[in-house]
């Protein structure tokens, strides 16, 4: 187990990690299953306009991007659907390579951890139960827990409040540049995970670095801000 000292040196006392692509590699599915819903009510987009979905946002936020502005009952009939459509593609979602070890390693640090998801509850709960990923964190807040999305930094706030740290003492994990301003807006440090293939807009928006994955990572290996 680390000492004391090692969680000191770098000042961190919890890690937060966003899911989509960075606990788990689901952009791919999700691109499929938006673009199905999309064909599916006589939308056709290019991948250029769906890139939106990569940023970060919450499900009713990327719909009314693409569909303009919806009544409530819409946005829930749609949001329905196209969850349909992504729960026949989870099959495929695989744990980002790594990430599992790296959770290990932050338990036996005793790092707290959490999960600051702009996805739904229901999905996350059952993606986390799913992967076998739940007892690893303390907290999971998801977009049914705050009133703003990222890139506001509300949910951030609320995993560093209830791990009961500070959100200097705080290191986030995400994937996409709203959720590295989020992060940042909260006053954390945070490193980018480059799986969207946007490692240039997550360095502009403040990440430290940014990793492919977890495979090799430790926590000793972190070290202060840069």
């Amino acid at each position: 187990m680390d000492s004391p000292e090692s969680t000191m040196q770098n000042g961190i006392r919890a890690v937060v990690f966003d899911m989509d692509g960075v606990l788990i590699n689901s952009h791919p599915a999700h691109f499929a299953a938006w673009k199905a819903f999309l064909s599916g009510i006589g939308r056709e987009v290019s991948d250029r306009e769906l890139a939106y979905i990569l940023e970060g946002r919450t499900r009713d936020e990327i719909l009314r991007h693409l569909l303009g502005a919806l009544a409530a009952s819409d946005l829930h009939a749609y949001g329905k659907q196209k969850d349909a459509i992504f729960r026949g593609m989870e099959h495929q979602i695989e744990a980002v390579p790594g990430v599992l070890e790296f959770l290990k390693d932050l338990a036996r640090a005793g790092i707290a951890r959490a999960v600051a998801t702009s996805a739904s509850e229901i999905r996350t709960f059952s993606t986390i139960e799913r992967m076998g990923l739940a007892e690893h964190f303390e907290a999971i807040i998801t977009a049914s827990d705050v009133t703003l999305g990222k890139p506001d930094p509300e949910v951030y706030q609320l995993a560093c409040g209830r791990l009961g740290v500070l959100p200097n003492q705080a290191l986030a994990f995400d994937d996409a540049p709203a959720g590295i301003q989020s992060a940042r807006s909260a006053g954390m440090r945070c490193i980018g995970v480059s799986s969207n293939g946007l490692t240039r807009h997550l360095l502009e928006k403040g990440a430290e670095k940014v990793i492919a994955n977890f495979v090799g990572l430790s926590f000793n290996a972190l070290g202060p801000s840069t």
